[in-house]
């Protein structure tokens, strides 16, 4: 579907147009959107408009960087919103006095909200096109918000619970949330650096203008990419200190089955001596033999025990 939005020289939105009314001279600015286009309409960003067929390749294939390319009398921009996690290509062609959009998702909130603020009717930028792609920037970076803090809140799950109280399914969702936080760092930082280049090169800040506009902008993604950075070290940290609680369980289980053995091991010694049938052993003919050496092997046992604990063994499973 192709939905046409055209401005004339008062500035007032004329909705629904065809591309034939484009050639009224009566209208100075007009943004095309591609939405969820279908094959056909597809071919029109080569038959009608002549964009360079390297830039129509990234429209057919989607998830390409970030990025703007300069032809002679147009610039290709390629942003990256995220809808419920998912990562959406809006390829962008900006002209003189036009605005082409182009995406795969059908009625993407981003390209909503922006033909919403439009019909406000406030419109604070001379040159609307240039206010249309600044104004579809700032709301897909708007988005990453939300996202971000939802996130936030899951890790606040983890502050609230004891690290005895950990599950599989609690470390499953620590990763899940790594992961996330992986995915969506690269497109923010991807898309920090595209601002940084918008803001920062000679042909682009001659087209935009509004310099400061989208600088701000760049500060709120710098803004997002420490957020993500805080993010992850604290998801870190909750994984470090669980595996360091599971290994010191490990070594205190560990040191447990230690001074088991420990104090068996001479007791064992002991039964095997005596287990042995040889008839020679003077040790079987005793009538108190059997309780002298369970005697022996209590002090034995008990000795060893008392030993252990002023070693402090036992300390380590408090």
């Amino acid at each position: 579907m192709i939905e046409i939005i055209g401005f004339d020289s008062k500035k007032t939105i004329i909705e629904n147009l065809e591309l034939e009314d484009l050639k009224n001279k009566d209208i100075q600015y007009f943004w095309i959107d591609f939405n969820a286009p279908s094959e056909k309409e597809m071919a029109l960003l080569k038959n009608y408009f002549h964009f360079h067929h390297l830039t129509i390749e990234d429209c057919m294939y989607s998830f390409q960087r970030p990025k703007v390319d300069f032809y002679e009398d147009y610039y290709f921009f390629i942003f990256h919103a995220i809808s419920q996690s998912k990562v959406e290509e809006i390829d962008v062609y900006l002209g003189e006095n036009y605005i082409v959009t182009f995406h795969h998702k059908k009625d993407l909130e981003e390209i909503l909200s922006v033909r919403k603020e439009l019909t406000r009717g406030f419109i604070p930028w001379e040159k609307m096109n240039i206010y249309i792609a600044y104004l579809i920037l700032d709301k897909i970076v708007d988005q990453y918000f939300p996202l971000l803090y939802e996130i936030e809140d899951q890790l606040d799950f983890f502050d609230h619970i004891s690290y005895s109280h950990f599950s599989q399914n609690s470390i499953d969702k620590l990763y899940m949330i790594r992961a996330k936080l992986l995915k969506i760092r690269r497109t923010i930082t991807s898309m920090a650096d595209l601002l940084y280049r918008m803001i920062n090169s000679n042909h682009i800040k001659t087209l935009l203008g509004n310099e400061e506009y989208f600088k701000d902008i760049y500060d709120h993604l710098l803004k997002l990419t420490e957020l993500i950075e805080t993010q992850r070290e604290i998801t870190a940290e909750i994984q470090s200190n669980y595996m360091s609680l599971q290994s010191n369980r490990m070594n205190a289980i560990m040191t447990m089955l230690t001074i088991i053995t420990a104090i068996f091991i001479p007791l064992s010694f002991i039964t095997g001596i005596y287990g042995m049938n040889f008839v020679n052993m003077p040790e079987l003919k005793w009538k108190y033999g059997y309780f002298m050496i369970l005697g022996v092997m209590f002090v034995l046992g008990a000795g060893m025990y008392i030993w252990f604990k002023k070693k402090g063994w036992f300390n380590l499973f408090k």
